[in-house]
């Protein structure tokens, strides 16, 4: 199996997550992880695509939060440029079977409705990929981070799981 991880993370919290699913799915897959100003088209290589993204203002960045998540880092921000949005909206349909799993991050306590993870699905299901199982929310303490406790050893058994089906 040959699996392309494509994240999107302003202050490093979700790139550790997509770093952790990938270690999940690499003793069975070979796995490409890419930051997503970086992120190729899906090749006809690639049998599933993991895509995730931190959740802001309801759903999947904009230039509007990225550039508020800019004023309110202390370091530079991982993902300077367009983010999964605009990556999904510039992806062509797949023209071969392709499964897909969405993840994103959260501030915890979830007190906001919306996921990032269920509009990168919408859209990847919109461009012909299957799902392989439901979009999967890792919890982040604050806007900065850090993860909450013991969502990297979820997010390698989520990774793991992917890898099995």
């Amino acid at each position: 199996m040959h699996a392309l991880v494509v994240y999107e993370s302003m202050f490093g919290n979700t790139q550790a997550v997509a770093e952790a699913i990938a270690d999940g799915l690499e003793s069975q897959a070979t796995v490409e992880l890419r930051e997503v100003g970086t992120s190729p088209s899906v090749g006809a290589d690639i049998d599933l695509l993991v895509v995730g993204g931190p959740t802001h203002a309801f759903g999947l960045t904009r230039a509007s939060t990225r550039a508020s998540a800019k004023e309110q880092a202390a370091e530079p921000l991982v993902s300077k440029g367009n983010g999964v949005r605009e990556w999904l909206d510039a992806l062509p349909p797949v023209d071969h079977p392709v499964r897909m799993a969405a993840f994103d991050t959260r501030v915890t306590p979830a007190r906001v409705p919306g996921s990032a993870a269920r509009g990168i699905a919408k859209r990847l299901r919109a461009k012909g990929f299957k799902a392989a199982q439901p979009p999967a929310t890792f919890w982040v303490r604050g806007t900065p981070g850090p993860l909450a406790e013991g969502e990297l050893d979820r997010a390698r058994t989520w990774g793991a799981a992917l890898r099995d089906l």
